[in-house]
């Protein structure tokens, strides 16, 4: 007997967090290298897409979206969406192997956490009803409940585009973060659609002519390109570390009420399969918030400084590396340089300003 399609959408689903969780790591690594030997992405160089750690980690991502848009086809996003936190543990644990940055006791409860959570959202999952023609999902996307929601989703982007970006976008994380997870929400609805049909259309149902089809299509490549508009404004504009677990708790939160609308995931489960998925769930968001807090946090580089880099194969911090330092300053008061020899093995000048 073969695997049903909820097995398909979780096995899917596993697989590109695996994927994603592994390309932040080896994308990381080739900045690291190509940081060493050239100018830093951080300060406008371009030296990574000569590094081919980066373009590997560019291709495990491309992957892993991949299987993510898949999965959505197979199984319902309340399945799906949740799951996307356990990139957040595969990156973590790999980083604590390949990059040293350590995980703390309380970021491996967080991890313990999530996949707790993950199972109990497995356990209690409803199986998927695949529509069977786009006119099919056409039909439960003009259904009063689902145009009453994006009525309200649109009127609260353009109110937050309007109204509360130019006066709090640069102070309140949630102004960027709402739009683009409310964006994000209805992204997934259409990329939902998407999928459906092309998998129709592969197995002899061309759905290709159908208008709504393109419509759908339209409708995720604008809401894709305003997501990451805003998301990249939030990462610019606030701390990482702040933005990826709300990002996260907000995006997956307003994506399981637009599926759960459109694609009435819950209907036919009792009151206990939804109840345990919403604790499921809370327990999944509750993981990744303890997490990301716990994370070691990336020093940023000394300002007034001139540092030698002794090795070029990697940034690495006073302590791993043999470094020589001078730094303005001392006892007289106009400043002064101390002088240090130079090691025989010099390979690289580091200047920062």
């Amino acid at each position: 007997m073969g695997l049903s399609d909820n097995s398909k959408g979780l096995i899917l689903a596993m697989a590109s967090s695996a994927f994603i969780g592994s390309s932040f790591i080896l994308k990381k690594k080739g900045l690291k290298r190509a940081g060493a030997s050239g100018t830093r992405a951080g300060v406008g160089g371009y030296t990574y897409l000569l590094e081919p750690l980066w373009w590997a980690g560019m291709i495990t991502m491309i992957v892993g979206e991949v299987a993510n848009f898949v999965a959505y086809v197979y199984a319902p996003a309340v399945l799906v969406t949740p799951l996307g936190a356990l990139s957040i543990i595969v990156s973590a644990c790999l980083a604590h192997f390949m990059l040293k940055e350590r995980i703390q006791k309380m970021g491996i409860v967080g991890c313990i956490t999530c996949i707790a959570g993950s199972v109990v959202i497995v356990i209690h999952a409803p199986q998927e009803h695949t529509p069977s023609s786009v006119q099919e999902i056409w039909t439960l996307a003009t259904q009063p409940a689902f145009l009453i929601y994006v009525g309200a989703t649109l009127s609260i982007v353009l109110a937050l585009i309007l109204h509360f970006e130019p006066r709090y976008g640069q102070t309140n994380i949630l102004v960027y973060l709402g739009i683009c997870s409310l964006m994000g929400s209805l992204t997934v609805v259409s990329i939902k659609a998407i999928g459906i049909a092309i998998k129709l259309t592969l197995d002899g149902i061309n759905q290709m002519a159908y208008p709504q089809t393109w419509f759908f299509l339209t409708v995720a490549a604008i809401c894709v390109i305003s997501q990451l508009n805003y998301l990249n404004k939030a990462l610019d504009t606030f701390n990482a570390a702040i933005v990826s677990p709300v990002y996260y708790v907000m995006f997956t939160t307003l994506t399981i009420i637009a599926s759960v609308i459109m694609f009435k995931d819950w209907s036919g489960q009792n009151v206990s399969s939804i109840a345990s998925e919403i604790c499921g769930f809370i327990t999944v968001l509750s993981g990744t918030i303890i997490l990301h807090a716990t994370r070691e946090q990336e020093p940023p580089p000394p300002v007034g400084t001139v540092t030698w880099y002794v090795s070029g194969d990697s940034m690495k911090s006073p302590e791993d590396e043999h470094l020589i330092t001078l730094r303005s300053g001392g006892q007289s008061q106009n400043g002064s340089f101390r002088a240090i020899p130079f090691p025989d093995d010099l390979q690289t000048i580091q200047l920062m300003d």
